[in-house]
């Protein structure tokens, strides 16, 4: 009868060094069997573990040095913000911390105060308000925008806050974009798609729509509330995204109340604002006779 693999109790809990296995009783030999999962050079787990991105950077983390911390889009999702994730993960190391730019991770060299730092997760990350300039001076503007609207939906900073932090940080790589970003930025955008729609309009010189608005009919009864709203035209933009068919019903009534009240509806999808956005600025231009 085949001898069942050792499994030390003090390894399953998240991952672990080759010194750790050691000192648990393992060889280098029993490392290689299917019962541990390499997830970075040097480092295990156990095969019954989740693979998933919280065990991996955790992975990362022993080997990193102890002033690296995980930034940007790899810190909005640790912190919780519905971003697209970058592979390898991101981090930033203080300027002169030794580390190799071919660690497994997406490495940035910046200036890191004390207060730029904190724990998400149990791991060393960029503050909110670090992870939102950062965010806001990275990315490509209209994913910025994006990203900076979700930190303010998720009140993991405050616009005001925000802006003060950018107009202290003048001198850092990006931050005119920061402040661009800053200007565009509204927490009152509901999803991504919603903010990269707003921006989309806004970019192409379109004047800026108000972001959820409570609509009602003539009787001041309230009927719905719209993704984005030109008052003055009574035009109401709303983006329709993957739950749009499973509340298609509702969302026909409700668009049906909107109309009898006097307002004006444009429709748009997420293929609409990636593969056509000459077209929805044409067609609201249009709308908006401007």
């Amino acid at each position: 009868m085949p001898t069942l693999p050792r499994v030390p109790e003090v390894l399953t809990h998240g991952p672990f060094t080759v010194a750790d296995a050691l000192c648990a009783g393992l060889t280098r030999r029993q490392l290689q069997g299917k019962t541990w999962r390499r997830v970075a050079r040097g480092v295990y787990v156990w095969a019954r573990l989740a693979d998933d991105l919280e065990c991996r950077l955790e992975a990362l983390r022993r080997r990193l040095p102890p002033r690296v911390v995980f930034s940007h889009r790899t810190a909005g999702w640790l912190y919780g913000l519905e971003l697209e994730l970058f592979d390898p993960p991101e981090a930033t190391a203080p300027i002169g911390c030794g580390v190799s730019n071919r660690a497994a991770v997406r490495l940035r060299r910046s200036r890191l105060s004390a207060s730029d730092v904190a724990l998400c997760r149990g791991l060393p990350t960029t503050s909110p308000m670090r992870t939102a300039f950062d965010l806001a001076r990275h990315l490509p503007l209209v994913e910025a925008v994006a990203a900076v609207d979700a930190t303010l939906r998720h009140q993991l900073v405050d616009l005001d806050g925000l802006a003060r932090y950018v107009s202290e940080h003048v001198r850092a790589q990006g931050s005119g974009q920061a402040r661009r970003v800053v200007e565009l930025a509204d927490p009152r955008a509901e999803s991504p798609m919603e903010s990269r729609l707003r921006v989309v309009l806004v970019l192409a010189g379109l004047p800026r729509p108000c972001a959820q608005v409570d609509a009602t009919d003539e009787r001041g009864r309230f009927i719905g509330r719209l993704d984005l709203y030109y008052p003055e035209h009574r035009l109401g933009i709303e983006y329709d995204g993957e739950t749009h068919r499973d509340r298609l019903v509702a969302d026909d009534r409700r668009q049906n109340r909107l109309l009898a009240a006097g307002y004006r509806l444009l429709r748009y999808t997420a293929a609409d604002i990636y593969k056509r956005p000459g077209a929805v600025v044409a067609e609201v231009r249009a709308a908006l006779d401007v």
